[in-house]
């Protein structure tokens, strides 16, 4: 299996920010102490990139390198700003169609909603810098390469991205078991944003609250839930269904 493209160092991971390389996680041992360690911090906050504090046997589990406390993962795609993404799409779609996806963590789970995405015409895909799967070689093998081709932007918060969203006059769609009402009964032809939860968590309560919609999927058999990525799909054919009628 191929691996996530790495920096390690101090020194490194801060010149890798300075080049605007696409960084996509920084682990950093907790308690690193320095003041090279603290010029990383203020370098990452200015970037806004979050870094994940852990300790140091699970960075020398990420790497068998000199790490000095820190390892960085480069993400093989760039990734968007939401307001620039919004913006350009809504611009020039007439039914604009967006993805959230609120904590997904599995990496091969997110590389199949990728393809579905790309294969029902989002427009563009919303995760959360923290706890969010990255976009790793297996995420995009998953995908069938549709991760180049399909924008995806990180945000602080997915429920900031609700309201930015319903501000520029896209109905939010929450996918949640937590509801009476099924998908068939939302309509999607107008401007939309459909939201998917993690896979043990679901939809954060905060991000429900947020929401335009509730919307769960008919579940016939004694299982409870289905995979995320089939959800997603259903969630998002049904978006496509509507509009080729209309």
């Amino acid at each position: 299996m191929q691996k996530t493209p790495q920096i390690y160092g101090i020194r490194a991971v801060m010149e890798a920010i300075n080049a605007n390389e696409p960084i996509d996680k920084v682990f950093i041992q907790r308690g690193l102490k320095g003041s090279l360690a603290k010029e990383l911090e203020t370098l990452l906050r200015k970037s806004g990139v979050k870094p994940n504090y852990v300790p140091l046997e699970k960075l020398n589990h990420i790497t068998k390198n000199n790490h000095q406390g820190v390892v960085a993962n480069i993400s093989p795609i760039q990734f968007y700003e939401l307001e620039t993404l919004v913006e350009d799409v809504i611009e020039r779609e007439k039914q604009p169609l967006f993805l959230l996806l609120d904590q997904l963590s599995d990496v091969r789970n997110f590389g199949a909603i990728i393809r579905t995405a790309e294969c029902s015409g989002v427009n563009g895909i919303i995760i959360q810098k923290k706890g969010a799967a990255p976009v790793t070689a297996d995420t995009i093998k998953t995908s069938a390469g549709a991760a180049f081709k399909v924008p995806i932007v990180k945000v602080d918060h997915i429920k900031d991205a609700v309201y930015y969203l319903q501000g520029s006059g896209v109905k939010v769609v929450a996918a949640t078991e937590k509801t009476e009402s099924d998908l068939y009964q939302i309509d999607y032809t107008g401007p939309t944003a459909i939201v998917m939860g993690s896979e043990d968590r679901g939809i954060s309560p905060s991000t429900l609250r947020a929401v335009d919609d509730l919307a769960s999927i008919p579940l016939l058999g004694e299982i409870g839930s289905l995979n995320v990525s089939v959800a997603c799909a259903i969630f998002l054919y049904e978006a496509v269904r509507q509009r080729q009628q209309k």
